[in-house]
């Protein structure tokens, strides 16, 4: 058969079948059983998928009301993914670790992480808001003589993202849905909506409704369907290391020059992301990063990390949102409005994929948000070059 005249019609079709993707086709799924949703993802192997690449943190830690109740639904629903996620054949093991968040600020700034832990308690999060004092009890290893406050947050954490990505897709699989190995490489549209996509295998897939939920590729995606994106790939490294001396067990710590870490076995994981970084799909690592940029702040920080050594350094993608850093979730209603987009999440897409990929299914089967309201995160806020006001340390 002649695959370039083969044309398949589905109900949805979602480009994109890393977690975000594989999430939105669950709940499409869960919501609406009748549905037809095929997902379109090049790489069964996941190889360079951003998610995989990531150290698996979830957090409450913002101050955006969208931002919050999303890693609040998602959060619960990751503690209890083994138990709901299973299907007929397999377990689904996602390591679920309730370590903590501990943000850590120096003497300007915390008045402003006084009034984002107001926020977030106001939503429900548990949150202690620590002294320079108070952190040195708690964390005897850190050096506090800079700091003015930290914001701990007990009951986040990490898990496994390669668990949790096929924990979706098998799921996603089981209640119906068709994963095609292919790349998408062109769009059909007309005056009032996205018609077909075009695959590099010949085909052509038609639909009611199409989502792009590809990560650090969205931005080029879009231009496909004449959408312009503001989603750009950036380079983040990822390193595992070890102490010269006793740490003990950290939570995830975060400051404001982006240094992130967390424990991870009897060593830790972690980088500091260089928002200035090229852009680009590029996945080479730079071995020096770690001595040069990431070793002297973390050995400022806990002084027991001048001997430190890295075992391991790796590569991924930040999917960066250059308008504001936070997603882009819902329709671009002004030209195609069955053309949905969930992407740009600027390194929270794993944390946040349950919500969002249930958000976009509410939008896709009911036309309107059910649960969390997140239509400030909409496509019109680039239109309108209106950055979402999230003061949360990114």
């Amino acid at each position: 058969m002649d695959t370039s005249t083969q044309v398949k019609k589905y109900d949805v079709v979602v480009i994109g079948g890393g977690i975000v993707g594989s999430s939105v086709a669950y709940f499409l799924l869960q919501a609406a059983p009748h549905l037809s949703v095929c997902v379109v993802e090049p790489d069964s192997t996941y190889e360079f998928a951003s998610a995989l690449r990531s150290s698996g943190g979830c957090r409450v830690q913002f101050t955006g009301e969208e931002n919050i109740a999303m890693s609040l639904f998602s959060l619960d629903f990751i503690r209890h993914f083994e138990e709901r996620m299973a299907t007929a054949k397999q377990p689904v093991h996602v390591d679920w670790v309730e370590g903590g968040y501990l943000f850590i600020v120096p003497p300007e700034h915390a008045a402003q992480l006084e009034k984002n832990v107001a926020v977030q308690r106001a939503q429900g999060c548990t949150v202690d808001l620590l002294s320079p004092g108070e952190l040195k009890s708690r964390f005897p290893a850190m050096y506090v003589d800079d700091l003015g406050a930290g914001a701990h947050t007990p009951h986040d954490g990490w898990c496994d993202p390669n668990g949790l990505l096929w924990g979706f897709r098998r799921k996603a699989v089981e209640l119906g849905a068709v994963y095609v190995a292919a790349r998408v490489t062109g769009a059909r549209c007309d005056a009032a909506k996205a018609v077909a996509v075009e695959l590099d295998n010949g085909a052509s897939l038609a639909a009611e409704a199409f989502v792009n939920a590809t990560g650090a590729w969205s931005g080029d995606v879009a231009k496909l369907f004449g959408m312009h994106l503001p989603i750009s790939p950036v380079r983040r490294f990822e390193h595992y290391f070890t102490p010269g001396s006793h740490v003990g067990h950290l939570p995830y710590v975060k400051d404001m020059s982006r240094l992130a870490f967390r424990s991870e076995g009897k060593g830790y994981s972690g980088g500091l992301v260089d928002g200035s970084a090229v852009r680009g799909y590029n996945f080479e690592v730079d071995h020096d990063y770690f001595e040069n940029v990431v070793w002297p702040a973390v050995a400022h920080r806990f002084p027991a990390f001048e001997a430190a050594k890295c075992h391991r350094t790796w590569s991924g993608l930040y999917e960066v949102n250059e308008l504001d850093g936070n997603p882009v979730i819902g329709a671009w209603n002004s030209r195609l409005p069955n053309l949905y987009t969930v992407a740009g999440f600027s390194g929270h897409g794993m944390m946040h994929a349950p919500a969002a990929g249930r958000g976009i299914a509410e939008l896709v089967v009911h036309g309107r948000y059910q649960t969390i309201d997140l239509a400030r995160l909409g496509y019109e806020r680039v239109e309108r070059n209106e950055p979402y006001p999230e003061k949360g340390i990114l």
